[in-house]
């Protein structure tokens, strides 16, 4: 399909060709049908007339010749030997028929005795010849229809009771060379390729808008380029367009917003240097204390807004690594520093294995230990939001335990404290920018942590929720791993 097509015109252009093919289809069939029809009746009148002929004298009807065989011929007629008479194809299948032509009288009645011998099969009529009701002639028509229904060559040899035996040749009306033309198999196999061939265009344009909503749907998590190029039809590529377009303007209000925060932090250096000189010299200790403090927590302020801000940017580019290892150095790191981190070994995984031979039980192993768990993540990103979540265990619950666990999909890094005084649901409640709980007026912070690891949980298909623990709170930030 060539870019720019519109899938309404496309559209219309497809239901017209598919109303023409079908018109072409339903004629064809249609034709074929009639046709086959029309040779199946003129097989049937013309084997009904034939017998008449036989039973009459009367000459053979227009397309039918019939021939007394030899002396010598008919004593083999006699014997069933039909296969050993002259002029017939080998191999010769035959197939012998009776018909009674005195449907009242069936004892005293005369039988034709038909020979029947075809190149290639024999012929089912014992269920035409003993049909009740027919007569005589109807069942004789009932064959010529059935020889006439399969294409071969057959040759009839009959006997109406008085001795002579005809050759009767009616190839020209129900032997193979007068089937008439059958379109039905090629219109059917034409009505299949159209299908197909719609289904692969309908499969086709389904793909292009698929592989578009993955690649933005993966874009927060996974990274994207800055801006989407597809194949497909137009309403496609200007929804692509649109998109690209909505997407620029994302990246430069973020950018700006950062480039704003950025000057403001910087120009807010020179002042706030100002500002600790001036208080160095304030002789009351606890007045300095408190403009120190004051200045610390607005340079505090503007950081935490700027690193909030360059987490929705998401600029950094995502990559395999081990979250084992990460998780690991950031606890070993807690750790060097005397802070009261520890990390909680994950339980052994056991796995069912096949039936032993001897006891037909089922065997079991362990997983090895040191299993190391692979994602596809922002490692900066990922780092600062474990850290945030350890960080925020120690301040508020005294210390913190981190457990790393993984399945085939996700991976869960939970973060549990000691006891912060918050329940799981207060504290899901407080993950919105600047929010914080009642118990942290002695603790420094800006309500921003919680708000940049849920947002690192989205950027890696992932959610930050909270549990309560047997001890204290759990923080769980769940990613996916691929």
């Amino acid at each position: 399909m060539k870019n720019g097509f519109r899938l309404r015109s496309i559209g219309m252009t497809l239901m017209f060709a598919a109303f023409v093919a079908g018109l072409a289809v339903g004629g064809a069939w249609f034709y074929s049908s009639q046709a086959w029809q029309s040779y199946l009746t003129r097989s049937y009148v013309t084997g009904i007339s034939v017998h008449e002929a036989l039973r009459m004298g009367t000459p053979m009807p227009n397309g039918v010749t019939a021939t007394a065989l030899e002396p010598d011929q008919a004593v083999l007629a006699d014997a069933g030997a039909f296969s050993r008479l002259p002029g017939l194809p080998t191999p010769s299948y035959v197939t012998n028929v009776s018909i009674l032509t005195d449907v009242s009288h069936p004892v005293s009645g005369p039988i034709l005795t038909l020979g029947i011998v075809s190149d290639k099969l024999p012929y089912s009529v014992s269920e035409l010849v003993s049909e009740k009701g027919a007569s005589a002639a109807e069942k004789f028509g009932n064959v010529t229809r059935l020889l006439a229904t399969y294409c071969s060559a057959p040759m009839i040899f009959a006997n109406l009771g008085d001795g002579t035996w005809w050759r009767i040749d009616g190839a020209s009306i129900w032997g193979c060379e007068a089937v008439p033309t059958d379109l039905r198999l090629p219109a059917a196999l034409l009505a299949l390729a159209l299908l197909a061939a719609l289904a692969t265009w309908l499969i086709d344009v389904s793909a292009h808008f698929d592989r578009f909503s993955r690649a933005l749907r993966g874009r927060r998590r996974l990274g994207g380029p800055e801006s989407y190029t597809t194949r497909g039809p137009a309403e496609l590529r200007e929804i692509v367009a649109a998109v690209n377009a909505y997407l620029e303007s994302e990246r430069a209000q973020l950018s700006k917003r950062a480039m704003v925060l950025s000057g403001v932090s910087h120009d807010l250096g020179t002042p706030a240097t100002r500002l600790r000189l001036r208080s160095a010299l304030i002789e009351d200790k606890d007045l300095r204390h408190k403009l120190e403090s004051d200045i610390d927590s607005m340079t505090g302020m503007i950081e935490s807004v700027l690193t909030y801000t360059r987490a929705e940017l998401s600029s950094e580019a995502p990559r395999k690594v081990s979250l084992t290892s990460l998780v690991e150095a950031l606890v070993d790191d807690y750790c060097d520093m005397g802070k009261p981190v520890a990390l909680r070994a994950a339980p052994q995984q056991l796995v069912e294995g096949g039936r032993v031979l001897f006891t037909g039980q089922s065997g079991h192993g362990a997983l090895p230990e040191q299993q190391r768990i692979l994602v596809t993540a922002r490692i900066i990103s990922l780092q600062r939001a474990v850290s945030n979540l350890i960080d925020n265990a120690l301040k508020y619950g005294r210390r913190a335990v981190v457990e790393l666990t993984a399945n085939a999909d996700h991976a869960l890094i939970v973060v549990e404290d000691e006891g912060s005084g918050m329940s799981a649901q207060a504290i899901n409640d407080v993950i919105a920018p600047f929010k914080r709980g009642d118990n942290t007026s002695t603790i420094d912070g800006f309500g921003l942590g919680l708000t940049i690891v849920a947002t690192v949980a989205e950027q890696h298909g992932g959610r930050l929720y909270f549990e309560t623990g047997a001890h204290g709170l759990r923080a769980c930030l769940e990613i996916q791993r691929n």
